[in-house]
């Protein structure tokens, strides 16, 4: 019986899997999809690259990375039972307390060299592990780079360059019998500090202080600096190639010697077992689900709040793009929150594709067309626009009030907010909250302790990876995802609600019907009062809230608004075009209290003066029917800045432009009203300025997408298929196919086989040259010869196409070990 040839490339190990292995490594590396390999040979080389590796690295977990981390301080290849010794040390079941660490590792190293095997970082069979060439490269000691196991060069690496006199020396001080040459030296100094026994022995003679020498580097790093004339102990090391010169002033401890005073472990403490997450506190999931809502309620009238605020257009855009810092500071003023939590809304309008930059010369930042839909949406609804939009947007508000990599202060809405490893973190950390049972409040220390180990080499990246710092990247990311769940209602009160549960599972519907229940029904009223204020007791309905905005100035929020009616509040509405009785009707439909006394003097007695005045546009002037009013404005000192000057009884024309009249007037306490040039009153009309219609920002990917099942299915069987016309054999032309040419046939051979191929269902190989001249090779199966032309499945491009039979410049049958 025969038996599998083991692979000897990577090539070999990946055309031996099968379609669904193949296809798990392309969703779990999609960088190799970019573009479509044409077969296994092109798909190896490029999972080989610098970039790509490095890719599939970050994404490994703590434990997957310490196995190929030992991997690479491994012979190659390396045999199943020399990795499991590197992770576990010798002796882990001489009761020393290591059973159930070595135990752990054991039941986990499968799992790791499964994920390793799947995203092709190592191939080969368990007695011949191969780590792919570019991944040792990265993950090996070297001067340069550090080896996270602490471990340094081996013997035979350190000893390159060294005399053949010195490496003799060494023998003799160690005690070891003389060699013929530096190879034979090298390998007999390795196998004593390879073997355990005779090691051992080696130590016991050692001083004291030798070995406190050989504690400080077994860990790493495995370097040390030593002078020109070390004391006894060093020197003792360095006669016995137990410490190997570097350069003159520094030494190293050789990994074989390192090893073996570890016990044979390559890593100080591995971690096989993710940490578990704990929880801080359990609450009531309905309590969690209650409060939750109602800051979700809070969300959105914070999100109109801002709407309303930039209504007829926000601030103006910052040269360099964003908000500026006084600007930013006006939005926490008016939304009664600090500086950060208002970045936060602002971007999250942005993200959501509600606000965004006019386009304008002088380009400001205004509501899209898009938040007029949104505010008519029911509040769930609204609710889950906004959720999903945080959950995708790579914008990371928590850097506003930061620095770029240039010293550069990040302002909110700027350009360089957009980190690709936002969303990835924050589904991360929203699945932990979900892996807990309802109502659990996690620890944030053991979340943060959970993320670096499911990516510690981003963390490394980003900063340090301590368990207790929160330098790195993702760990701030992690922590800004839990205060801003929070401020979304995505938790309540520390723990995940249900509604949030379910728009992680992807059904939105769900989400919005769980949360509709718990939200307030909007109101038709409001409780007027004598003291010229109204109480609105809940959430108003949409067209009440818009009126009153304008009617009324917002003087407190809670669980009830009230809003307060002043002189300037009412000239508001009337420059918005509503008369004095529209303002009556309105406020005695919608009170559920009479209408007190004092608010239909006020709005009658505005409504009196509002008018009297005109302002238009000569530079700018004044025009009133009663000339005692214009005295009266010429004789007071505020006046002057205005430069008025009479020109007529009814008229005074004044140096300044019609607003700014318009402005001084009115805090002279003056109800002016701004009129056009045939004379008419010019109404102020609300929530008039809109962007044209923007889309919301697309999230910075982090790297190419996750293929979809139809597309991976399509990518493996094209690299099949170029992979089989890439190897295609043909049964006359041996030498034609090695060196790649295209096959040479003549006219009607080409006909005959074609038409045979036809017959008998089975695939050839043919060479064809294009329109364009471009000449390719292909395996096609034939179904229809006719005209001219040859109709078949071309497995090169996985598809039924129809060739030219002039343009076939040869065709030969698949030898028999070929696969069609």
């Amino acid at each position: 019986m025969g038996t599998t040839t083991p692979p000897r490339t990577l090539a070999e190990a990946l055309r031996a899997r099968g379609d669904e292995a193949l296809a798990g490594l392309l969703r779990a590396r999609p960088d190799l999809l970019s573009p479509v390999p044409n077969d296994i040979t092109q798909l190896a080389t490029r999972a080989g690259t610098r970039a790509s590796v490095i890719r599939a690295l970050e994404h490994l977990d703590r434990f997957a990375l310490q196995t190929a981390e030992a991997l690479a301080v491994a012979p190659d290849p390396a045999p199943y039972a020399t990795l499991l010794a590197l992770l576990t040390g010798d002796g882990a079941d001489d009761g020393d307390g290591r059973d159930d660490a070595a135990a752990a590792i054991t039941a986990a190293l499968p799992t790791a060299l499964g994920t390793l095997r799947e995203q092709a970082l190592v191939w080969g069979e368990d007695e011949r592990l191969h780590l792919v060439r570019t991944a040792r490269e990265l993950l090996a000691p070297s001067p340069q780079h550090p080896s996270p196991t602490g471990l340094g060069p081996t013997v035979a690496e350190a000893t390159a360059g060294m005399s053949p006199g010195r490496l003799q020396e060494i023998l003799a001080a160690a005690g070891l019998p003389a060699t013929h040459d530096p190879v034979s030296a090298v390998a007999s100094l390795s196998a004593l500090f390879t073997d355990r026994s005779r090691m051992g022995a080696l130590l016991d003679t050692a001083p004291a202080e030798a070995l406190s020498v050989l504690d400080r580097l077994v860990w790493g790093p495995p370097y040390g600096e030593v002078t020109p004339n070390p004391a006894p102990p060093v020197q003792w090391l360095r006669d016995r190639g137990l410490l190997l010169p570097v350069s003159t002033r520094t030494v190293v401890l050789p990994r074989e010697a390192a090893l073996h005073l570890r016990a044979g472990r390559a890593h100080r403490v591995p971690e096989p077992v993710p940490p578990a997450l704990v929880a801080a506190a359990e609450r009531d999931p309905q309590v969690v689900d209650r409060a939750a809502a109602g800051q979700a309620f809070t969300a959105l009238s914070t999100v109109e709040e801002l709407l309303k605020l930039w209504n007829n257009g926000g601030p103006a855009i910052l040269r360099a793009g964003g908000l500026s810092v006084r600007e930013l500071k006006r939005v926490a003023s008016a939304l009664d929150v600090s500086e950060p939590v208002a970045a936060f809304w602002v971007e999250l309008a942005y993200a959501a594709g509600l606000l965004a930059p006019d386009g304008e010369a002088d380009e400001r930042y205004a509501a899209t067309p898009a938040s007029d839909q949104w505010l008519d949406l029911p509040a769930q609804d609204r609710w889950t626009d906004l959720a999903t939009a945080w959950l995708a947007a790579t914008r990371t508000p928590g850097l506003v009030g930061g620095q770029d990599a240039k010293g550069r202060a990040l302002s909110a809405l700027g350009p360089d907010l957009d980190r690709s490893a936002a969303p990835e973190v924050r589904h991360r950390v929203l699945a932990l909250f979900a892996s807990l049972p309802p109502g659990t409040v996690p620890d944030p220390q053991t979340l943060l302790a959970r993320l670096r180990w499911e990516r510690p080499l981003r963390a490394a990246a980003s900063g340090s990876s301590s368990q207790g710092n929160t330098s790195d990247l993702r760990s701030r990311i992690a922590l800004w995802t839990v205060n801003e769940a929070e401020l979304l209602g995505i938790t309540g009160r520390g723990a995940l609600s249900s509604q949030a549960r379910a728009l992680l599972g992807g059904d939105t519907a769900a989400a919005a019907a769980r949360l509709a229940p718990l939200i307030p029904e909007p109101l038709d009223h409001v409780l007027l009062q004598a003291d010229l204020t109204a109480v609105a007791p809940g959430p108003l309905e949409r067209p009440l809230a818009d009126m009153l905005s304008v009617l009324a100035d917002v003087e407190s929020k809670g669980g009830a608004t009230v809003y307060r009616f002043t002189p300037g509040s009412v000239r508001r509405a009337l420059d918005a075009g509503r008369a004095a009785a529209d303002l009556h009707a309105f406020l005695a439909t919608h009170s559920r209290t009479p209408v007190p006394q004092p608010l239909t003097y006020l709005i009658d007695d505005v409504a009196r003066r509002h008018g009297h005045l005109r302002i238009g546009a000569a530079s700018a002037y004044v025009r009133c029917d009663d000339e005692a009013v214009l005295n009266e404005i010429l004789a007071d000192k505020r006046s002057a800045v205005l430069r008025l000057r009479r020109l007529a009884p009814t008229v005074l024309a004044a140096q300044s432009d019609p607003g700014a009249l318009l402005e001084g007037l009115r805090e002279m306490g003056y109800a002016p009203a701004a009129e056009s040039a045939d004379g008419d009153v010019l109404i102020a009309r609300a929530g008039a300025r809109r962007t044209p219609p923007r889309a919301a920002p697309v999230p910075v990917p982090e790297g190419p997408p996750i293929p979809d099942t139809t597309l991976l299915t399509a990518a493996v069987r094209a690299i099949r298929a170029g992979d089989t016309a890439a190897r295609a054999v043909g049964r006359d032309s041996p030498d034609a196919v090695t060196a790649g040419a295209l096959p040479r046939t003549s006219p009607a051979e080409t006909l005959a086989t074609v038409q045979a191929a036809a017959m008998t269902g089975s695939a050839v190989w043919i060479g064809y040259v294009n329109a364009e001249g471009a000449a390719s090779q292909r395996v096609i199966a034939p179904v229809k010869v006719e005209g001219g032309f040859v109709t078949g499945y071309d497995h090169t491009a996985d598809e039924v196409r129809t060739y030219p039979l002039h343009r076939i410049t040869g065709v030969a049958e698949l030898a028999d070990d070929q696969p069609a």
